[in-house]
């Protein structure tokens, strides 16, 4: 799997710490304290050092890239990962190492110039792109221990696994599709909202599916 994928692996990899060259030319342009996180309506409520910011995020979302990137490839059912579900994961932390970088950078450079960039049409766009893509390849996904909606009914039961990504599959694209929306016009309770029901909805039919399996049995 590595080995096929070895130049996307690299390319992925040098796209997530792009952000650092960025930080870097920008560097006497940043001021000494940088808003790194911001709230539903795009207000920043935590902030960090430059050097944090600048080299610290990136390198974090690196190392959970080198960490799905080889963690992914040593699963035990790793022959049951699609090449495309791997290449979406592979891209999935330089797309938030990107997005991450435009939302902080680009309020950090526009307030001193008078200039306000809403960070939170980026995280929604990005949510919603993610959510949107993680959507049209889960049901392709079949049973392993890394990718997907890992519950001991789905890695028990491979048509419980393949009606519940199913099920999700559909949420999430939806899901996507009404952040992307919300980047738009921002509604504060729907980041919360998307966050509970991708987490609580497939759980649920899925623990759904096993009760009816198990009255089956009895």
């Amino acid at each position: 799997m590595i080995k096929k994928n070895r130049t996307l692996i690299i390319v992925t990899s040098i796209i997530t710490l792009v952000p650092i060259l960025i930080g870097v030319l920008c560097w006497n342009r940043l001021p000494d304290t940088i808003a790194i996180h911001f709230g539903s309506d795009g207000t920043p409520n935590g902030w960090s050092s430059k050097p944090l910011a600048v080299l610290g995020l990136p390198v974090f979302i690196f190392g959970a890239h080198i960490l799905c990137t080889f963690g992914t490839a040593i699963d035990p059912k790793h022959k049951n990962i699609s090449q495309k579900m791997y290449r979406l994961l592979l891209m999935l932390c330089p797309v938030v190492s990107i997005v991450c970088a435009a939302a902080i950078y680009g309020y950090a450079l526009a307030l001193p110039m008078g200039g306000w960039l809403n960070s939170a049409f980026f995280m929604n766009l990005l949510m919603g792109i993610l959510f949107f893509m993680i959507g049209n390849y889960l049901p392709k996904c079949h049973q392993n221990y890394t990718v997907g909606i890992k519950l001991p009914w789905t890695l028990a039961d491979e048509n419980n696994w393949y009606l519940t990504h199913r099920f999700a599959g559909r949420l999430y694209a939806i899901v996507g599709i009404l952040c992307i929306i919300n980047a738009f016009i921002q509604l504060r309770w729907m980041i919360p909202g998307v966050i509970i029901a991708v987490i609580l909805l497939p759980a649920g039919y899925s623990l759904a599916l096993h009760l009816k399996e198990m009255k089956k049995d009895r």
